[in-house]
């Protein structure tokens, strides 16, 4: 019996609650502690390749093809119904659907990267409708292997690839003195757009000059030999204000030696086969230079190709060179987009024709743009009901000497 006259005064004579191990702080870091355990191993054993990705669910209408497979009957026979297209069934949705996403017969389809920004676009290059162009072979007897990859060369028989690509045009025999323009255009395989308008809208009389850093180029220099076209690559050599004006990556320099500017055009020659010969790009102060130039046209008539200056510095002395070096050569007598608007270009068109009269000969050069397309296209209908031939570069170039 507890003895409650002895107890002290205002003592509580409850029995007190036992007293726990840990406080309460201890207890709610033990509790987290515990949560952090449970969601490691949920991440490290649950096989959730989602977990933690914000996750929608979106209802979807079926297409026309997968609806008509639900609505079949036990006979395989489909239910024709409405999908909104008046007088249209399911297999006729399909078959439209089909029609758009599939690229006409012989097409092909290249991709194109921007040289600024990086971006890739598949381009789609038509074809012959019926698809039956047969795919213009590489001569292997006219490829030699380098470190880089394949380069042109001259044959064992002397055949040379300015001559296996060339395609020459036959002029009717009363007209063989008429006056004969050769068109370039350059930049191919950089603009998307204007890389697909060339191929659509250009007659295979107009030569196609690629620049070395796209996308894709062995599928666009077959495309454009299927197609007739005279194929160059562009090579870039150093302008004046180098590098703050920069022409890309394995630009010929100055600076450099003859052997390393040589293993720089072997980089460049590697990048796809079957083109006639090399264009300059830029280069105002390369083209001017005999020690840097010289080596490099020097190897060009060695592997049988001819050179074709862009036209874009007048103190370019690969004229003179060209010819000690047995070279065939042309050089750009107008550059057609100079001032890329409609009636420039047009006026630039016509200064062409006035200089094919005077010379008998005139070469233009122009870039790969739609508007640019579109003019010389226009114009390449009509000019020769006024005389004068559009012909490929090959025609124009002036012949090496015989050795």
């Amino acid at each position: 019996m507890p003895d409650d006259l002895n107890a002290p005064l205002g003592q509580d004579k409850r029995k007190r609650l036992p007293k726990l191990p840990v406080s309460a702080p201890q207890l709610l870091a033990g509790v987290l502690g515990l949560s952090g355990v449970v969601v490691v191993a949920w991440a490290a054993f649950v096989n959730d390749p989602l977990g933690g990705e914000p996750v929608a669910v979106v209802g979807t209408k079926p297409t026309p093809t997968t609806q008509a497979a639900r609505e079949s009957n036990s006979d395989g026979k489909q239910h024709a119904r409405h999908d909104g297209l008046a007088g249209s069934s399911p297999d006729a949705a399909a078959t439209a659907a089909k029609t758009v996403a599939t690229p006409p017969p012989g097409s092909r389809t290249v991709t194109i990267i921007d040289g600024s920004s990086g971006a890739r676009q598949q381009v789609t290059i038509p074809g012959n409708a019926d698809g039956g162009t047969p795919k213009p072979l590489l001569d292997p007897k006219l490829i030699e292997a380098t470190r880089h990859g394949a380069i042109p060369k001259i044959g064992p028989d002397g055949a040379r690839p300015s001559a296996r690509y060339a395609h020459p045009r036959t002029l009717p025999a009363a007209k063989k003195d008429s006056p004969l323009i050769a068109i370039v255009i350059g930049g191919l395989g950089i603009s998307a757009s204007g890389t697909a308008d060339a191929f659509a809208k250009l007659p295979g009389t107009v030569t196609f000059a690629l620049a070395p850093y796209g996308a894709d180029l062995e599928k666009l220099a077959e495309r454009a030999r299927a197609d007739e076209h005279e194929v160059l690559i562009q090579v870039p050599m150093e302008p004046f204000d180098y590098p703050d004006n920069d022409p890309g990556p394995q630009t010929l320099l100055t600076s450099l030696t003859s052997e390393q500017n040589i293993d720089r055009l072997h980089w460049l020659m590697s990048r796809f086969q079957g083109y006639v010969g090399l264009m300059s790009y830029m280069g105002a102060r390369f083209t001017a230079s005999e020690q840097g130039l010289a080596p490099v046209l020097r190897d060009a008539a060695q592997r049988g190709l001819i050179y074709v200056d862009d036209g874009s510095s007048s103190r370019s002395i690969a004229g003179q060179l060209a010819g000690s070096h047995n070279l065939p050569f042309a050089k750009t007598d107008i550059v057609l987009d100079a001032v890329p608007t409609p009636v420039e270009i047009d006026r630039a068109l016509a200064r062409l024709e006035m200089k094919a009269r005077d010379s008998g000969v005139a070469v233009g050069f122009a870039t790969a743009q739609p508007a640019t397309i579109a003019r010389i296209a226009d114009w390449a209908k009509k000019v020769e009901a006024r005389g004068i031939f559009l012909v490929p570069i090959t025609m124009v170039a002036i012949k090496a000497k015989s050795s």
